[in-house]
């Protein structure tokens, strides 16, 4: 019987981050244990006597694009907009060795855009990304839905 199923993979981030010109407290370099929820959704593969008769995606597979491309990049790491300017006094430059520059202000709203873009362009064909979630404290995340989009 074809089905359309939606499969979620659940990944931990510890990352620093500091919003540029915000007006609050997080315009300080802060960090957080990110939750990262990445939903694919297709059609199980119905193909006996195939390894993975049954399956939409290996969750092997999807923690592999999200481990290689985002969790491996972004873990351990202090993630600020490339248009801020700080200079690292020299006895604290090991401290910052692990900075990734991005393109916009660093906020769960823009790294669930940017990780939705990542995943997309790394899924087999038929099986298409309809949800990243960055969950940035325990109360509070951002959603990018593919419905909405």
């Amino acid at each position: 019987m074809k089905a359309s199923i939606r499969l979620t993979k659940s990944f931990h981030i510890e990352m620093a981050h500091a919003l540029r010109d915000y007006d609050g407290k997080c315009r300080f370099i802060h960090g957080h244990t990110f939750g990262l929820e990445v939903t694919v959704k297709g059609e199980r593969l119905e193909q006996e006597p195939h390894p993975k008769n049954g399956m939409v995606m290996d969750f092997g597979d999807i923690k592999k694009i999200v481990k290689e491309n985002i969790v491996d990049v972004f873990d351990h790491a202090f993630v600020v907009n490339r248009k801020s300017s700080f200079e690292i006094p020299g006895e604290s430059k090991q401290m910052f060795e692990n900075i990734v520059y991005v393109d916009f202000q660093p906020t769960s709203e823009n790294l669930a855009i940017y990780f939705a873009g990542i995943v997309q362009k790394r899924l087999p064909a038929g099986v298409e990304l309809v949800r990243v979630m960055v969950r940035e404290t325990p109360t509070s995340y951002a959603e990018w839905l593919k419905e909405d989009n």
